[in-house]
């Protein structure tokens, strides 16, 4: 299984001790901007979700794209 934490910086170091002590247990540090494109991508897979069981409208490729320009 594999656990995304955002912890407090004052108290990661910590954490991050205590876990490595534990031989069941790997650690990765990764930095800000992948967590949140980890995160994005998350919410984006669950929007898909959504719009193909019917639960949201999706928008066309066109406003897509004025969103962003």
């Amino acid at each position: 299984m594999k656990v995304l934490l955002d912890i407090k910086d004052n108290k990661a170091l910590f954490l991050l001790e205590l876990l490595k002590s534990l031989t069941y247990v790997k650690t990765k540090t990764i930095t800000n901007t992948k967590a949140l494109l980890m995160e994005e991508l998350k919410e984006a897979t669950e929007e898909m979700k959504l719009i193909k069981t019917g639960k949201k409208k999706a928008r066309n490729a066109e406003d897509f794209l004025v969103t962003f320009s």
